[in-house]
């Protein structure tokens, strides 16, 4: 189990000095580019759903996304479906961005996986699927 653990940690901090590396060359956070990401992905998302995937407060992800307009990032308005709630939705340019974040999300996922037989990738995302489960 110490190894495991300890490998663990290594990845973390590879994966996290990666992308940290990756987010300086934008002029956008980690924070807020996980908020891209994230939003990339789902499409428009209510506030509240969006608080909730990154783990913060409805105020500290306002002071975000307030943030990300004025980047011309995205675009927040008052929900079709509660006028008391706010969506939020990538602008062209935040497009543009998650797009480009999630190429260099691929090269890793090939760089990281270039060695492995197809069944070795199959067994490693069978426990890495297992490991994201029981998070």
């Amino acid at each position: 189990m110490d190894r495991f653990i300890e490998n663990l940690i290594d990845l973390y901090e590879k994966m996290s000095s990666w992308e940290h590396e990756m987010v300086r060359k934008t002029e956008l956070t980690l924070p807020q580019m996980h908020t891209i990401e994230i939003l990339g992905a789902a499409g428009k998302l209510r506030m509240k759903d969006l608080s909730s995937r990154l783990g913060v407060t409805t105020g500290t992800l306002t002071v975000m996304i307030q943030r990300l307009e004025v980047l011309g990032m995205v675009v927040r308005s008052k929900s079709e479906n509660d006028g008391r709630s706010y969506t939020v939705v990538l602008t062209p340019k935040g497009d543009e961005l998650y797009a480009q974040h999630h190429d260099f999300h691929t090269e890793l996922s090939h760089k990281l996986a270039n060695d492995m037989s197809q069944e070795n990738l199959d067994l490693f995302n069978g426990h890495l699927r297992k490991i994201i489960d029981n998070f």
